[in-house]
């Protein structure tokens, strides 16, 4: 007995040891962690993004379209469940560091062979009881439970970053279906007033067909213009019909019980001020991709352990402790009491080759680990420059655009004018109404496209968890 105590203090005072690597994060040292190369547009500063970003927009319906998705959103629910998942696991492989006790209790009445006991007839009958609890121990040695614990505990993590990774996306959703719905809305005003002013022109030529001074082909030509006009409405009220269905799903509504409100909204949200996009430091922290990345390579380090850990013994305390009796008053009396302590040793030999593999396979998932996190910090920077720059260039673009649109207004107006007055044929009229009505579509889908590359910029930056 003295021995088995002594064994088991050994193994108390070595319970400290953890086998196998501890985890270091690579995040401080991940490459290009300066200012954003992309960033030093005026569009831009070095102020840290809020994370409602979304409140950039000064757009109430928007605030309240996210909020309801952040609540509703199918996707989310699903990504919560997880974590709970996750959550209840880490409990699960924590309550490995805690004794298990079972308790029972019987009650027989039974007869034993009078064959087996080697004398003829039936043997006396009796009855038994029995009560006790019996408790195990399982001694972490080489921190096989602890490394266990601490992969369960990045699954935690990392099943968190997921979380976060889509309720950003949900809100990013959101406001694109919803920015995409009001740019479709404003490029529908745009083309029924150039359907208004292509029917004015068209009416033009009649009277002054009517009149002798006009022919049946310029008349042709400003009616075809307007039917082309036209036929951009279809296609323009069927895409603002679709994101309006698809914003009705991101909040968690049937397609049709999309919102009223947002059915008549033709102007795109924009911002009027610079974004606020912080350094390439803040986006390791920010990105939960990159945090999902991180916490997944500390998990598959610490089973680099948990698979070492198998190569050693394991040694479990046992205990019991009850009362066993011919009679249920016996029952908790002196004589009736028993127990039992003492070490159980158990080392299975056969798996030092299996175990050898299996830390071959920890090491390389740690190693395939490590290139997704470089991978994935890599690839965040390259969606972030990349943002950056379309929409600085958009920017740019659009600014253009409208001083094109001015200019091809103005060269329409003075067409039309020249036209009634006869001094310039209809042709002149026709090519400045067609410029016209292409600037003005461009203009509008600058504006469309400005709008996504904000919200795109924003999912970049990795915004709009944290609330």
């Amino acid at each position: 007995m003295k021995r088995a105590i002594a064994t088991v203090a050994a193994a108390l005072a070595l319970a400290g040891c953890m086998v196998g690597p501890n985890y270091r994060s690579p995040a401080p040292g991940a490459p290009s962690q300066d200012p954003f190369y992309s960033g030093k547009s005026p569009a831009f500063t070095q102020d840290q993004p809020p994370g409602r970003w979304w409140s950039l927009f000064n757009d109430p319906v928007l605030d309240s379209l996210i909020e309801e998705a952040l609540r509703n959103n199918t996707d989310l629910r699903i990504a919560a469940a997880n974590l709970r998942r996750a959550r209840a696991v880490l409990r699960e492989t924590r309550s490995g560091l805690f004794p298990t006790a079972t308790a029972s209790a019987s009650a027989t009445y039974s007869q034993q062979s009078g064959d087996q006991l080697q004398f003829q007839g039936s043997a006396s009958r009796g009855e038994s009881y029995d009560a006790g609890i019996d408790a195990t121990y399982q001694i972490d040695l080489f921190g096989r439970i602890r490394r266990a614990i601490q992969a369960s505990r990045a699954d935690a993590g990392a099943a968190q970053a997921a979380f976060d990774l889509s309720r950003i996306t949900v809100a990013a959703e959101t406001a694109r279906a919803y920015a995409d719905a009001c740019s479709a809305g404003q490029q529908l005003a745009v083309a029924r007033e150039t359907v208004r002013i292509q029917e004015q022109t068209y009416d033009l030529t009649r009277r002054l067909l009517e009149g002798g001074r006009a022919t049946a082909l310029e008349t042709g030509q400003a009616g075809s213009l307007l039917e082309q006009v036209r036929a951009t409405l279809p296609t323009l009220e069927a895409q603002r019909q679709t994101a309006l269905f698809r914003l009705s799903v991101m909040t968690g509504r049937p397609p049709a019980n999309f919102p009223r409100e947002v059915a008549s909204c033709q102007s795109v949200p924009t911002l009027a001020r610079p974004i606020p996009v912080g350094d390439g430091a803040t986006l390791l922290s920010r990105r939960p991709d990159v945090r999902q990345a991180e916490r997944e390579l500390a998990a598959a380090t610490a089973r680099v352990g948990v698979a070492t850990a198998s190569l050693y013994p394991s040694i479990t305390l046992g205990g019991s402790v009850g009362t066993s009796a011919t009679s249920l008053g016996g029952l908790g009396s002196s004589d009736s009491l028993r127990f039992s302590i003492g070490p159980l040793i158990s080392w299975d030999l056969s798996n030092l080759f299996v175990g050898g593999a299996r830390i071959a396979q920890a090491k390389a998932d740690t190693e395939g680990r490590l290139a997704n996190f470089e991978g994935t910090w890599l690839k965040a920077l390259q969606e972030t420059e990349s943002a950056l720059t379309r929409y600085a260039r958009e920017l740019d673009r659009r600014d253009a655009l409208k001083r094109a649109r001015t200019q091809s207004a103005e060269a329409a107006r003075i067409a039309r004018l020249r036209y009634q007055a006869g001094r310039d044929p209809f042709q002149v009229v026709l090519d400045a109404e067609r410029s016209l009505a292409s600037v003005e579509a461009e203009l509008a889908r600058s504006e469309a496209q400005l709008s996504d590359y904000s919200v795109s910029l924003f999912l970049a930056l990795g915004g709009g968890w944290q609330v």
